[in-house]
């Protein structure tokens, strides 16, 4: 079987997560490769701009009415640039484990040998990160994506959720090849953001892959339902979007990272005041 890319892309819930994978895979669709992106949040919303808005069947919905009748047509949503899109799905809220969907989502991934079925060559996971623990860590424990990546911006609680996670990928990547390949700064104009995330992405013993500006055309697009890559191709921001894909596919820096205690933390943030 040829060699598949599996990338996870972690950060806290809100920080654009959904938005750069899902610009990430319509990239690297129009460059020609065939791309997976697996939503692994319970609202199930990760590719929505890939497939027009619609709403797909998540994946343990589907499970829980066709159990012994699961096949990938009826799981998988073909989007723009012949992306292929899957919802893990998961419970109504207060109820359940939020990470079942995830552990679903895996277990019919290779019940239905998906990845040879369609001939994929890249998978994109879109996984929340304000913990990394259950469900949430299965694609890193069971060795699915061994490329990650932290998206956050200047503000504190995403600067300390990327830690958090960096927590885990130390842990996981001390006993398998689970390594950290870069920070994705999402921008959101904080004070002094780039000297900050840069801070961080030193102490972690990483680097920055890509900057994101913010800018309005994002929320434009996805308020018709598109990526900017299809909303807006000759855009500054789509440019950006095909410059990060292009990077996390030359990338070759991947390290196992060295997180923050909280005290270090809290010290760390307080370090671009201090230096001015």
């Amino acid at each position: 079987m040829k060699s598949i890319k599996q990338i996870a892309i972690y950060g806290k819930g809100g920080i654009g997560k959904s938005t750069t994978c899902s610009n990430i895979s319509a990239s690297l669709g129009l460059m020609g490769y065939k791309v997976l992106q697996i939503g692994c949040d319970p609202k199930a919303d990760s590719t929505k701009n890939l497939v027009g808005g619609n709403r797909m069947p998540n994946i343990l919905d589907y499970v829980k009415e066709n159990s012994k009748n699961i096949s990938i047509d009826k799981i998988v949503t073909k989007g723009f640039a012949n992306t292929y899109c899957i919802e893990a799905g998961g419970p109504e809220p207060g109820i359940g484990c939020a990470g079942r969907g995830i552990i679903s989502a895996i277990e019919i991934i290779e019940q239905l040998d998906l990845f040879k079925e369609l001939d994929i060559e890249v998978v994109v996971y879109d996984v929340l990160g304000d913990v990394v623990c259950g469900g949430f860590a299965v694609p890193l424990r069971m060795g699915f994506a061994k490329d990650v990546y932290l998206v956050t911006s200047g503000e504190v609680m995403a600067l300390y959720a990327a830690n958090n996670i960096a927590k885990a990928i130390n842990r996981f990547g001390q006993r398998s090849d689970v390594r950290l390949g870069g920070i994705i700064c999402n921008q959101r104009n904080a004070y002094l953001e780039k000297d900050i995330v840069n801070i961080l992405s030193n102490k972690l013993s990483s680097h920055i892959i890509g900057w994101i500006p913010r800018d309005n055309i994002v929320q434009e697009c996805e308020l018709a339902e598109k990526t900017v890559m299809e909303g807006s191709p000759e855009s500054n921001q789509a440019k950006v979007y095909r410059e990060l894909a292009k990077s996390i596919l030359e990338n070759d820096n991947y390290v196992i990272p060295t997180p923050l205690s909280d005290d270090e933390f809290d010290k760390m943030v307080k370090e671009p005041l201090i230096k001015r």
